[in-house]
């Protein structure tokens, strides 16, 4: 079993407060987030929505990586971008949809096979089996040609 924490110390009240956000590895210590940051594009911190979007790619990657692996292919290189979109329904904010956009480059495997394992991925990964409440979450996927051997 493995267990992983963060913590974030607040202070003041809704819009004009402010907090600190720190993970057990020290990744994040003491980074800042508020209502700037989350609502009004504020670049000097982060939100809970991109630190959701880094670790959905993230676990993405990793569960491609393997089934991969398992399937007898070799990934040279990945790139995943989540995009984490948070809209307003009601008097409530909701996360509605959760975009994977991955390029990989994975030499011997065809189109079929590649987005097999991939949708394979999305749908057992750990974050993406966390966050089944989500209404979407939806994967392009895009195999790059293979490099040139010399």
């Amino acid at each position: 079993m493995i267990e992983n924490s963060a913590s974030v110390h607040w202070e003041g009240s809704g819009k004009n407060g402010q907090g600190q956000i720190s993970t057990q590895t020290g990744a994040l210590e003491h980074y800042p987030y508020g209502f700037a940051s989350r609502f009004e594009n504020d670049r000097r911190g982060t939100n809970p929505e991109e630190i959701l979007a880094a670790a959905h790619a993230a676990c993405f990657s990793m569960a491609f990586s393997f089934a991969c692996e398992k399937a007898g292919f070799a990934t040279t290189t990945l790139d995943t971008q989540a995009s984490v979109r948070l809209v307003q329904q009601g008097e409530a904010f909701v996360i509605d949809r959760i975009t994977l956009t991955l390029r990989a480059s994975v030499p011997g495997i065809d189109e079929v096979r590649f987005q097999e394992i991939a949708a394979s991925a999305k749908r057992n990964c750990p974050l993406s089996r966390a966050l089944a409440g989500v209404a979407e979450i939806s994967l392009h996927a895009t195999l790059a040609p293979a490099a040139a051997t010399a």
